[in-house]
């Protein structure tokens, strides 16, 4: 796995520990090598994750709107910065860019995007994993709601088991990147 799309929160949450998560995934992924794909903001999450990765020397793709630049919301630190004009053209250039899609803990953003890659997964425009870094529990009651509603019929038991979700990164990191090695990483 080259690089991975990590999708979260502009802001940092309500628990400190999230902002260290982001850096210490920042930092991981430098150290094994991998590239990461983000939203482009220096702000929350999405900054802690960048800052950390190029402190350890790692390669960082920021894909962000115009309208944001123009906020003065872009990340300036990091290895590129694509600047695109809407939010479909940012999640189009990041799909394309990354192997892999992961998410950290995030709000309505995070939780947009992470749900368009596994929907686009399902219906087969690619191929590339998906997946949850579930730490401290955050996804879970995302995850029991997904449940319920696979039991109500409305999403196939197999489309909930084709997402990786794991408590650390280091076990998601592992089945991201066997479901890449064993070709689940090609657009269809």
């Amino acid at each position: 796995m080259k690089r991975i799309a990590i999708f979260t929160g502009s802001s940092s949450g309500a628990h400190p520990d999230f902002s260290d998560l982001a850096a210490a995934v920042g930092r991981e992924l430098a150290g094994r090598g991998i590239g990461v794909v983000y939203g482009g903001g220096r702000a929350g999450l999405m900054g802690a994750l960048a800052d950390g990765a190029r402190a350890a020397g790692g390669e960082v793709i920021g894909v962000i709107p115009r309208s944001m630049v123009e906020r003065e919301w872009a990340h300036d630190g990091i290895t590129e910065l694509h600047v695109c004009e809407t939010m479909h053209q940012r999640k189009a250039i990041m799909a394309e860019k990354a192997d892999a899609f992961l998410a950290l803990p995030g709000g309505l953003g995070t939780l947009e995007e992470i749900f368009e890659v596994w929907t686009w997964r399902q219906l087969g425009f690619h191929r590339k994993p998906v997946g949850f870094l579930n730490a401290r529990g955050f996804w879970s009651p995302l995850l029991n709601a997904l449940d319920a509603i696979a039991a109500g019929g409305f999403m196939s038991a197999l489309a909930l088991q084709d997402i990786v979700v794991e408590h650390e990164l280091p076990a998601a990191l592992e089945a991201l990147s066997e479901r890449v090695v064993a070709g689940d990483g090609q657009v269809l």
